[in-house]
Parts: C-alpha cells; sequence; structure tokens
C-alpha cells in the first residue's frame, strides 16, 4: 500500500558554518549502521536545517519527537516549508483539557475522566496515521504522546473501505461497512467522521479530513461515480476511480470478534471477582461488577462504550503485560527518530509510564476498573528503546543519558551560518528588578526589537503581564493553560509585532525560533531549581542568540553554580565563535527568517472561515459598513447606541435596550477583528 516516493527538498540555502561537517558525518554514522549519536547544535546554528539534510540524503522515513506542543508545532512549520511536496504531519495529543479517572482512598473520593477533545488536532492525528500507510516520504512531528497506546495498526489497514467505479456494491451495504468503521450519519450536518444519506447519493467527510467530502453516488448494486466535492457548499472538485476510507477511530472494533472479546472479558471479570470476594471487599467487587457489565451491553450494542481504550487488550488480542501498539508501530523498520531537545524529552518518556501506572494501579485496587485498564498505558523505557530506529539526538545541553549511549559519535555544530555569536549576558541585583526590567523593555521596544521575559510562576506571568499593559506595553503571557493551537499564534504574533513582549515560565526555553528577539530576561535568576538550573539558564540565553543585538540579564542578589556554570560555557562557545569569525573574515549578520504561514491554513483548519466572514459582514447596515471603516465614525457611532440604550434603560424598556448591548458587544467584535487582519 505504501508508495516509494523520495524526500523533495524545497531551499535554496546551502549549509554553512558548522552544518557541512554536521551533516556528513551524521550521514556516515548512519549509513555505517551506528544505532544512536548525537547532534551537539548551539541555538540558531541550524540543526533543524542539518536534520533535514540528513532525511533529504538518506530518504527515510522520520519521527521527530519534541518535548511540547509549542516547539512540536514550531519544528512541524519548519519541516512543511522545507518539504512541502511530501507528507510532513502533525501529531500531538487531542486533548484541550483532560482530567483522567482517579481515585483517591484517604478521601474517599472518584474523580471521573472528563476532557475536551480538539478537532482539529484530532483530524491531524489520522492525517499522520494514514500518510504513514500510504506514503513512504513522510515525516511526523510529534510530542511525546507518540508513545502511548493508539491502535493496532495492521486491524488499522485491515478495516480500510476500498470502493472503486463500477465496483459491485449496494448503499446499504456501504452504509453498513461506514458503521462498522465508526462512521456516524448524520443528514442534516455533513462533520468529520460523519455520513450523509440522500437517496442513492452517499456523502462522507473523512476523519483526515475537514474541508473535502467522498460522494459516493449508487446506481442499483453498484457504484456509479466517485467524487470529491467541498464540503461545505457541496460543489464538485474532480473525480475519482477509486478511494480508501480509513476508520474515523484509531481503536477499531471487529464486530466479528464481538462475542469472543466478551467472553474474555467475562472471564477476566469472573476472576478478578472472585479474588475480592475471598478477601471481603464486597464493596469493590459489586462495584466493578456493575461497571463492567454495563460497559459489556454497550459494545455488545453500539460496538462501543466510554473508556474502550480501557478494553484496549482485549480488542487488539494482546496478552496480559503486553505494549500497546502506538504511533511508532506504525512506521516501516528502517526509518529514522530524531529526540529533539533530547535532554528533556529522554527523561520525559522515562516518566510517563511510572505515573500513569501508579493511577491505574488504585482504579484496579479498589474495583473501579478491571486489571486490564493496566495495559492501557505508554511504553515503558525499555519498550521504548525496542521500537527506535536509527536515534539522532538533538541538543544545544545534552544530557549524560544521550551522551553515554553515543560513545564517541558526538557531533558539534557551534558556529552559526550567519556567523552570530551567543549574547551578552549582564547580571543585575534581583531588588528592583520590575523597574529596572520596565526600562530595558522601553529601549527594546523603541528599536523595534521584541523581548522575552522568564518568570517562576505562572501567577506572576500574569500578574506582570497585565502591570507592564498598564504601563503601556503591548505584551502578552504563555503557559501551559493556553490551548495549543493558541500558544502557536500567540508565538507568530509576536514575530509579527502584533505585541512586543511575551511572558512565560518554562515554556520560552527549548528551542523557540524568534529572531526579532533582542531582549532576554530572567526575574529571579538565583533562585536555584528546575527552571535556573544550568540545562534552563543556557537554554533560555539561547532565545536571544539568533540577534545581532542580542542581550540576556539576569536579574539576581548572587551567582550561583548554575550561573556560573552557563556564563562559563557562553564565554566558551562565545570565543571559539568570535575566533572563527576571524579566521575567515566573516562579519555576523542578523538572521532573517520568513514567519511561518498560519498553522491553521497549513493544515486547511481554517476552512470556510471566509465563508461565514462573508455572512457576518452581510448581516451588517449600510449605516455599520461606513462607520466600521473609519475609527473617529466607529466611536460616534458606538456613543450613539450606547447613548439610546441608556435612554432604553431609563424607560423600563431593559428587552430594547439588551438588543442595543448585544449589537455593541457586536460591532465591537467585529471591528477588532477586521483591526487585526490589517495589523497582519
Amino acid at each position: 500500500m505504501t508508495k516509494e516516493t523520495s524526500f523533495i527538498p524545497c531551499w535554496t540555502l546551502t549549509p554553512q558554518g558548522d552544518q557541512p561537517q554536521a551533516i556528513e558525518k551524521l550521514v556516515s554514522h548512519l549509513q555505517e549502521g551506528l544505532s544512536e549519536q548525537v547532534l551537539l547544535g548551539v541555538t540558531g546554528s541550524g540543526k533543524t536545517f542539518t536534520i533535514a539534510n540528513v532525511i533529504a540524503k538518506t530518504n527515510r522515513p522520520a519521527l521527530i519527537m519534541a518535548p511540547n506542543k509549542t516547539l512540536a508545532a514550531q519544528l512541524f512549520q519548519e519541516f512543511k516549508s522545507l518539504f512541502p511536496k511530501n507528507h510532513v504531519e502533525y501529531f500531538i495529543s487531542y486533548y484541550d483539557y483532560y482530567q483522567p479517572e482517579a481515585y483517591i482512598p484517604s478521601s474517599d473520593t472518584f474523580i471521573a475522566k472528563a476532557s475536551t477533545i480538539n478537532e482539529d488536532i484530532d483530524k491531524m492525528r489520522h492525517r499522520s496515521t494514514r500518510s504513514l500507510i500510504e506514503h513512504r516520504d513522510t515525516i511526523i512531528v510529534s510530542s511525546v504522546s507518540c508513545i502511548y497506546g493508539l491502535g493496532e495498526p495492521d486491524e488499522y489497514l485491515r478495516s480500510r473501505i476500498l470502493i472503486e467505479e463500477s465496483q459491485k456494491l449496494g448503499r446499504d451495504e456501504f452504509l453498513s461497512e461506514l458503521l462498522k468503521i465508526n462512521y456516524f450519519r448524520n443528514d442534516v450536518s455533513l462533520e468529520r467522521g460523519k455520513f450523509r444519506v440522500r437517496g442513492d447519493t452517499v456523502d462522507v467527510l473523512p476523519a483526515y479530513e475537514k474541508e473535502k467530502a467522498i460522494r459516493v453516488v449508487f446506481s442499483g448494486k453498484k457504484i456509479e461515480k466517485i467524487t470529491i466535492i467541498d464540503a461545505l457548499r457541496g460543489t464538485k472538485i474532480e473525480n475519482l476511480s477509486s478511494v480508501s476510507l480509513f476508520p474515523a477511530s484509531h481503536y477499531v472494533l471487529n464486530r466479528d470478534h464481538i462475542d469472543s472479546i466478551c467472553e474474555n472479558i467475562r472471564g477476566d471479570l469472573a476472576v478478578e471477582l472472585k479474588k475480592f470476594r475471598d478477601a471481603g471487599k464486597i464493596i469493590e467487587a459489586h462495584r466493578l461488577e456493575q461497571r463492567t457489565l454495563y460497559d459489556l451491553e454497550m459494545i455488545r450494542e453500539l460496538g462501543y462504550c466510554q473508556g474502550i481504550e480501557n478494553y484496549s487488550r482485549y480488542l487488539d488480542g494482546r496478552q496480559k503485560g503486553e505494549p500497546p501498539s502506538t504511533l511508532m508501530d506504525y512506521f516501516p523498520k528502517d526509518y529514522l527518530l530524531i529526540i529533539d531537545e533530547s535532554h528533556v524529552t529522554v527523561s520525559q518518556i522515562g516518566g510517563m509510564y511510572r505515573g500513569d501506572r501508579m493511577r491505574k494501579e488504585t482504579l484496579v485496587n479498589y474495583g473501579f476498573r478491571l486489571s486490564s485498564a493496566l495495559d492501557n498505558r505508554p511504553l515503558n523505557f525499555d519498550e521504548f528503546k525496542g521500537r527506535m530506529g536509527q536515534t539522532i539526538y538533538v541538543s544545544a545541553t545534552p544530557g549524560q543519558y544521550e551522551l553515554e549511549r553515543s560513545g564517541a559519535a558526538i557531533v558539534e555544530q557551534i558556529i552559526r551560518p550567519t556567523g552570530l555569536v551567543d549574547p551578552l549576558i549582564f547580571v543585575k541585583p534581583a531588588k528592583n528588578q520590575i523597574d529596572d526590567l520596565f526600562e530595558e523593555i522601553k529601549v527594546t521596544v523603541s528599536k523595534r526589537s521584541r523581548g522575552l521575559v522568564t518568570t517562576l510562576t505562572k501567577k506572576m506571568a500574569e500578574e506582570l503581564t497585565q502591570y507592564l499593559m498598564d504601563k503601556g506595553i503591548l505584551c502578552r503571557y504563555l503557559h501551559s493553560d493556553i490551548d495549543s493551537l493558541e500558544r502557536v499564534e500567540i508565538l507568530r504574533d509576536l514575530r509579527k509585532g502584533v505585541f512586543d513582549v511575551l511572558i512565560g515560565i518554562n515554556l520560552l526555553r527549548e528551542g523557540l525560533d524568534l529572531p526579532e528577539v533582542e531582549l532576554v530576561a530572567i526575574l529571579d535568576a538565583d533562585k536555584e531549581g528546575f527552571l535556573r538550573s544550568r540545562t534552563s539558564l543556557i537554554q533560555t540565553v539561547g532565545r536571544a542568540a539568533r540577534n545581532i543585538q542580542g542581550r540576556v540579564i539576569f536579574y539576581a542578589d548572587r551567582v550561583t553554580k548554575s550561573m556560573s556554570e552557563c556564563l562559563d560555557e557562553t564565554d566558551r562557545r562565545r570565543d571559539k565563535q568570535i575566533q572563527f569569525n576571524k579566521d575567515n573574515n566573516i562579519t555576523p549578520l542578523q538572521i532573517l527568517k520568513n514567519i511561518p504561514e498560519d498553522m491553521r491554513k497549513l493544515y486547511h483548519l481554517d476552512y470556510g472561515d471566509e465563508f461565514y466572514e462573508e455572512m457576518e459582514e452581510s448581516a451588517l447596515t449600510d449605516d455599520e459598513k461606513k462607520a466600521l471603516k473609519d475609527d473617529n465614525k466607529f466611536e460616534k457611532y458606538i456613543e450613539k447606541l450606547t447613548k439610546k440604550m441608556k435612554e432604553n434603560a431609563a424607560q423600563m424598556e431593559f428587552e430594547k435596550a439588551g438588543e442595543f448591548r448585544d449589537r455593541i458587544a457586536y460591532l465591537k467584535n467585529f471591528f477588532l477583528k477586521s483591526q487585526t487582519k490589517e495589523t497582519i
């Protein structure tokens, strides 16, 4: 099924600085069959470009793992621009909010699972697995969520529906097949993972699409025509001779095996109920029996139940304790694994399994779940190592584990292509850090440059943002409570100049590519700990390394060991970079880098926006349209509506007053959106 296609690079730049020797060594090590190696590259040395060259030269599919969603999104955008003709996909956890099922014995508190699934991210995940199965020229940029159970790839492949023009297949048979792979009928609205039926015409919107639907027209017991249509407008895009429809869920239940699956679940239930009852745990036994029997009934009737992933061992046909299938199992055996910011990512991989296991063991011990729930889990570290392809660890500060595993295969990339050297670091007293920071920001903003500020807590980030905004500084804060795709847009807006200063915690460290940032300020730099360790400080300093006037300020009342080591390492690199520039007569140049295309446009997540904006604008009156074109006219128009609202309120006509209030809010929102577009 996989198509043998090649990676087609789309860049005119040639490797510079340390890049040529790094590419040559990395490729040579791979060709020699070396399983693990390190690319030790300083910030701004073009590690992404180096890895892109390695992928192009070896022509092998690649999995690129990043430590967080924000960095994964940035890497996705970069690789998408470098390989626009190939299949570059984005795979992260699809939850905007996730509260896992848990039980706290000390207070007898059960916390039910609560989550909000981001439909756009779920679409990206389906595109990832589809691309891996259908195309060899695939690069997946992922967070650590790629080590979580995903559903068995062979079953996912077997479950796809293959249809072609003139095929003998009745409409009802086709609908039955769609239901088996978790597509649901909705004749009112065509949505992702749903199908619509109108006579002998069936429209299907695949789980991996949003704007393009598949229209299948039947004639008796035969497929007459297959067409791609615009999902919103219903207009024809192109005719197809054949098409593959992949399941709407990665967990596909083979209905032919339902009886045996339910029998296995009942058998394990009987064993575990006996254990509870023999131990005198009657409440736990009753609880487990009720919950499991309810789930069994749902599986029999619907082929699905809430929390079906806890029965994934039975669905996949795995033995007790056997690891689940993950995204890594969808890759061919010769794939490349790139672990970006490995000093963080490797430890995350090791910690995922232990945290998940502790929580689920409590649920199992108190009768909330069958022990099979323990096998719905991320890979442990040994299992992960068993699935690794040839691996390149990428970091400016690689950890001890990576250095030991790679031995002598450590490739340094310290010289930047533009000749830029590491930024100067200044240490200032923490006593009046906010006042001094405000003055530094004013200087930075006056030069039309950007600033990053790191704090120790979310609360401080939010309060500092409000303080600076009150002082007239355009700024935003960034932390883990902000949705994944919104974080990407915030970073993009910083580069575009929509605002000037970004404030955050540890999300402002690894890998963020922001050439416009001149100032990096680290508040309370002497508070020794994870956020102010040697590695964290070096990574944070690197955010100013892409700007020719980059400077870093440590606000501290003493120089800690971590600060001292960071200062020494920065000086070592600066000395080497300055000497290289001197020997080669290089004048450092500012890094100029295009602002990546809107993430929503790259994945067509903005589909329908223009259509709905046109509808929204058509709802405006002529007077409102005129007012929106001029700031002064708009302000006067709002004053006029506000006056009418107050008059109606004074006359006790609250319904009319409410209508004016809602209209004012609507117009202000419309005006704000139009202003933002003009700024962009």
